[in-house]
């Protein structure tokens, strides 16, 4: 078996020239191309995380330390409904602002006015890349497209008129569900909420494949941006013949799925290599039907960017059994070490790791030490006996919850005890504690850690910036219920599906587990019956897709969630339902039982997590030396700052920060809905501005005519939201269907005064 940590390919790295992709859009603008390829670097946000290797980084410097506090917001543009998710990074193309809209359409704005030039609606039900879009445009300018995926989808636009280009796949769309070694409609969900990559003629897609049993692979796939063809495809779940394939049982690749990219993708467009951050395989707690290291989850991976070729892989965690997915873009950066600049990627994970790895053979650059770690007790497993832990680099989140650490600001003292005694019940021996049928205490949580678009970097001074947040899980394995037929109403029926599969998450009274798991009651009535339907269909992280549900169980379990007081199931098969018998030992070699397990996430009855403050931070690290240079609370809670309860952090985060060369990073705190600037080499508070919604999503940084811009998406909190500082106006246009009402959901630009 190959080195599962670090392996890098036989042949070489191809150190290309330059690509040269500092392209621009003109929409009525006298920009050339010329002027875009002379720009200076990270002086543009052409493309989600602002540039090819998606730094979050601009080295506009109008907006500074000295005149940050003149901040004013300068126009709002309203993109209400969009579901239960937004969180969308702006893209700038000349004078144009690109941004996912109302109802999931694509808007085209003025962006130094936020008029609308043109809008595309999207049809029903919507999936859609809700995180950004890609932009490309050919050398000559005559060809200008807005790529993003909807519906398992992947299509194009006219960048100029919003019109879907009809040449491209089969009338405008390419079904993303195909190639992947299982029957297309078998697939529910497949398309990733974060955009790809444009490299050349060419956009470089991960995906979100659900996290259940029987979910796809993940496959890295490239297609052609005129065409829409198919021009390479890797595969994350080794086929026969593949590097890795002896790390997985014979013929996993035709029934494991995930090990996607759902996150952000990087490029080093001078070497012409693209990096992949993947995430765990299905299922994700239990793997006694995928025993061995299951390459390639959980890794960094390295590919030629032009032909999707091999060329190193770094694993962070063997054989998965916490969903200990990599998901922010890996930062590529150049280091001082050991009396030599190096050129590096560095990425942060769920664990609260930092890996720093040399950008082109993959090695770390500080030693990287494999770690006995407990066995697994379920049966069937073969838990990895190691794990890989960095010598040098201190994490930056928590990775072990004692009783001793719970949170001390719960308001019931009785409530605290008993998660006190909750947690020295359970098993809790360190990051890497196999679930198993006993309570298992899991910290910085599956949805903790480094997620989506929180890492960013400082290329002048060498600073990695990471925001996490600490969100403990309690995992408990169950084995999975055959399905239960029930004769009786549509609502009854629903009862059994909901029972069956929601409720370890959402809870049985419908609930649900504050921030992270929404109260699904109400819910039909609040976001309509084809939202519900796509959800459970399609899956919304950290909600996986339920694939065997018919479409007759999600009627009936939509049923139930409108009217759930017309449910009458006997309280004998509920009680069945809840705590169903554990299976018999299959006596057939290679079959085992399927066990499961709700997320787990560890609240208080107040929604906010069990753990005591800080829930989330911002952490700054020397990547010269490896050590933290500062570390504070990132953003605060509403409720308890009007109780004078200050730096708690903000509870779930969600998005990331942008760096800037005035020496700023702007980031936004959903749960006290507020932006802030804060000084990149302190952490120091410098600015801050109350908006009507809570910011979410990576910032965008611009400027238009000598003008910077600095952009940010938000929307409501389930929190108390304050409606002072930032300004939505109210929307008139009834006909549209639009709240009459404020909306405040949109996005918000601030600039220093005219």
């Amino acid at each position: 078996m190959q080195n599962i940590l670090w392996k890098a390919s036989a042949f070489s790295v191809a150190l290309t020239g330059a690509v040269g992709l500092f392209l621009v859009h003109g929409s009525g603008s006298k920009a050339s191309a010329a002027d875009a390829k002379g720009s200076a670097p990270y002086t543009q946000w052409r493309e989600y995380g602002g540039s090819p290797d998606d730094a979050q980084y601009s080295a506009l410097k109008q907006i500074n330390r000295s005149n940050v506090t003149q901040l004013k917001q300068v126009w709002f543009y309203p993109a209400g409904r969009n579901g239960f998710r937004f969180g969308s990074n702006p893209i700038i193309i000349d004078n144009v602002v690109y941004v996912i809209g109302l109802d999931n359409s694509i808007a085209a704005l003025d962006a130094t006015t936020g008029k609308q030039i043109w809008i595309h609606q999207t049809e029903r039900p919507q999936n859609i890349t809700n995180r950004g879009l890609n932009y490309w445009e050919s050398k000559d300018r005559s060809e200008r497209r807005i790529l993003f995926s909807i519906n398992n989808k992947l299509t194009a636009l006219d960048a100029r008129t919003g019109e879907t280009i009809d040449s491209f796949g089969d009338h405008g769309l390419v079904d993303l569900r195909e190639g992947l070694g299982r029957d297309p409609n078998s697939i529910r969900q497949i398309r990733s909420g974060t955009p790809g990559k444009i490299f050349d003629d060419l956009i470089i897609l991960g995906s979100a494949t659900g996290e259940e049993y029987e979910s796809p692979p993940g496959d890295l796939r490239a297609y052609n941006v005129v065409t829409g063809k198919l021009a390479w495809q890797f595969h994350t779940v080794p086929h026969p013949g593949d590097i890795g394939y002896d790390t997985w049982p014979k013929g996993a690749w035709k029934y494991i799925g995930g090990t996607n990219t759902w996150g952000e993708i990087s490029i080093d467009e001078k070497r012409g290599i693209a990096y992949f951050p993947t995430g765990s395989p299905t299922y994700d707690f239990y793997g006694a039907d995928r025993h061995g290291a299951d390459l390639y989850s959980d890794c960094l991976i390295a590919l030629d960017a032009r032909t999707g070729k091999y060329l190193w892989h770094f694993q962070t965690t063997h054989h998965d059994l916490w969903d200990y997915d990599l998901e922010a873009g890996p930062k590529l950066l150049t280091v001082n070490h050991d009396g030599k600049k190096i050129d590096v990627i560095a990425e942060a994970g769920k664990n609260g790791f930092v890996w720093v790895l040399d950008r082109v053979t993959g090695k770390p650059i500080w030693p990287v030490e494999e770690r006995p770690v407990p066995k697994s007790p379920m049966p069937g497993e073969e838990s990895w006996p190691t794990q890989p832990f960095p010598t040098v680099i201190p994490p930056f989140a928590r990775q072990k919850f004692t009783a001793d650490e719970v949170d001390p600001y719960i308001a019931d003292p009785k409530e605290r005890e008993s998660i006190r005694q909750e947690i020295l019940a359970a098993r809790n021996e360190g990051l890497y504690t196999p679930p198993s049928t006993d309570p298992t205490l899991e910290t910085p949580g599956n949805n903790g850690g480094a997620n989506w678009g929180s890492t960013a970097i400082d290329p002048s001074t060498s600073t990695f910036y990471v925001l996490s947040k600490d969100a403990p899980s309690m995992l408990k394995l169950e084995p999975k219920p055959p399905h239960f037929e029930m004769r009786g109403s549509p609502e009854t029926q629903g009862q059994v599906i909901y029972v069956q599969n929601c409720a370890l998450c959402h809870t049985a009274t419908l609930q649900g587990q504050p921030p992270g798991v929404p109260s699904l009651i109400g819910i039909v009535q609040k976001v309509g019956a084809d939202r519900v339907k796509s959800t459970v269909q399609n899956g919304l992280s950290p909600m996986p897709a339920f694939p065997d549900l018919s479409d007759a169980d999600i009627g009936n379990l939509i049923a139930y969630l409108s009217h759930p007081a017309d449910a009458h199931v006997p309280p004998d098969i509920l009680t069945r339902l809840e705590h169903p018998p554990a299976p018999r030992p299959s006596l057939e070699p290679g079959v085992t039982t399927r066990y499961w397990t709700g997320y787990g996430y560890m609240n208080s009855s107040d929604g906010l997590p069990a753990i005591g403050p800080p829930w989330s931070t911002l952490t700054a690290y020397n990547l010269n030396t490896g050590k933290i240079k500062w570390q504070i609370p990132f953003g605060g809670v509403t409720r308890l700052e009007e109780k004078g309860i200050t730096n708690t952090g903000s509870y779930w985060p969600r998005g990331g920060v942008v760096v800037t060369a005035g020496g700023l990073i702007f980031g936004g705190s959903k749960s006290d809905s507020t932006f802030r600037a804060y000084d990149k080499d302190t952490g120091k508070v410098l600015w801050e501005v109350k908006l009507p919604a809570g910011p979410e999503g990576i910032p965008a940084v611009y400027e238009i005519a000598g003008r910077e811009y600095v952009i940010i998406s938000a929307r409501p909190d389930s929190d108390k939201v304050v409606s002072a500082g930032g300004v939505a106006p109210k929307e008139e246009d009834e006909s549209a269907g639009a709240n009459t009402t404020q909306e405040t959901q949109g996005y918000y630009v601030f600039a220093l005064p005219e």
